[in-house]
């Protein structure tokens, strides 16, 4: 979902959500916040978790998620009775995130007199603290910072009545499947769970088992689907022209996110593509979180060309008009490729997801294609003044 629902038109209600099982007041939130007509995972996981069950749904970023689990929460957990207690809880695995969660639900809940906080690391612990003494219907928390406020006494979870674990399966290739047992384990009341992951095997399926009650799966795409009118292209580069083919293709494509694997490599990328005029900004984990945030808002308004990204600083990116994902070095594995690939061809929009690749990682290029059903061609030789590059439909 767009990170700026508020912006849209007011809509009139019903709307495409009530025949969903979604109370007048829940309904007349989405309208207000600019939300007419579900989206596939939402179509598949609100009747179902309106119902009270536990839900497992699989799905990529991008597909809607926040409001399948967001408006059953909203719809069916009480208003808070005491205060730092509520009675929603959404887990996620970066602070980005838990802001870009909150964002959504949080238009929709002012309607229907919903108080929803984000609780991360690297905000003022304080206000956090003194917006929990007010009382909060929602939390939308990463682990670390949650574990912290509840060893403090600051936070209880006695109340929770429905709990989410938001890109379950990047919080356990992030390491945290202990810290979310752990906060599983002291929601003691009788409690609805749901489960959003684009994979359900290893660890996350352990969590199933363990925390779920007979859940129902929802799943609009199998694990290994990208996004439906995602393109993908394979270009063999040289080394020294990379940072040209970056800038060809992002002034002609627009809206680019480049992923790099070190935050080094990340700031030498976004140097040279200033130095070639090209508007760009690094967001990796050396920056501070205000630095972070204010790229990401650019980026969203459009006043960013280029966000320059490592992975762990990407994953909460939430922005649907990304035109071009561009993997400035092949991926070391299709797992890798698919959730760097997921920030395009979004909404419904078409989107390019390119790999360049230099003369000897072509064979990497070959083992995701393989990995992904894709074609096993090699990657086609260009250099920046490629005129195919001011138009990648042209590579079609």
């Amino acid at each position: 979902m767009s990170t700026s629902p508020t912006t849209q038109p007011r809509i009139s209600t019903p709307t495409g959500f009530a025949a969903l099982g979604v109370p007048d007041n829940v309904d007349q939130g989405l309208a207000a916040a600019g939300f007419s007509a579900p989206f596939a995972i939402q179509t598949e996981a609100i009747p179902v978790a309106m119902r009270g069950l536990d839900v497992c749904g699989r799905a990529r970023t991008g597909s809607g998620k926040t409001l399948a689990f967001g408006v059953p929460m909203l719809a069916r957990a009480d208003k808070f009775a005491r205060v730092r207690a509520p009675r929603g809880l959404v887990l996620v695995p970066t602070r980005e995130l838990a802001l870009q969660v909150a964002e959504v639900l949080q238009p929709i809940g002012k309607e229907c007199d919903r108080v929803i906080l984000p609780v991360y690391g690297g905000a003022s612990r304080d206000d956090q603290i003194d917006a929990l003494e007010k009382g909060v219907d929602m939390i939308v928390a990463t682990p670390l910072r949650l574990i912290d406020l509840m060893k403090a006494g600051e936070l209880v979870l006695d109340d929770i009545q429905v709990v989410t674990l938001d890109e379950a399966d990047r919080m356990a290739d992030d390491g945290f499947t202990p810290q979310v047992e752990w906060i599983l384990r002291h929601v003691t009341g009788d409690h609805q769970t749901m489960l959003f992951s684009a994979t359900l095997d290893g660890q996350v399926g352990n969590l199933v088992k363990r925390y779920m009650k007979s859940p129902e799966e929802v799943s609009i795409d199998s694990p290994t689907d990208t996004v439906g009118t995602m393109h993908h292209l394979f270009l063999g580069v040289h080394k020294l022209d990379k940072d040209k083919v970056v800038a060809a293709i992002a002034t002609s494509a627009g809206k680019t996110v480049v992923f790099c694997d070190t935050k080094r490599l990340c700031d030498r990328v976004t140097e040279h593509l200033q130095d070639l005029g090209i508007n760009a900004l690094a967001i990796h984990g050396d920056l501070t979180q205000a630095a972070r945030e204010k790229a990401i808002v650019r980026f969203t308004n459009n006043e960013l060309l280029v966000l320059v990204a490592t992975d762990v600083a990407a994953r909460g990116i939430d922005i649907d008009d990304v035109a071009v994902v561009i993997h400035y070095v092949p991926p070391i594995d299709s797992k890798t490729y698919l959730h760097r690939s997921g920030r395009t061809a979004r909404a419904g929009r078409d989107g390019w997801a390119v790999t360049l690749a230099e003369y000897n990682q072509h064979t990497t290029c070959r083992i995701i294609q393989r990995a992904l059903r894709l074609e096993t061609n090699p990657p086609i030789e260009i250099f920046s003044n490629d005129h195919r590059l001011k138009t990648l439909d042209s590579f079609l």
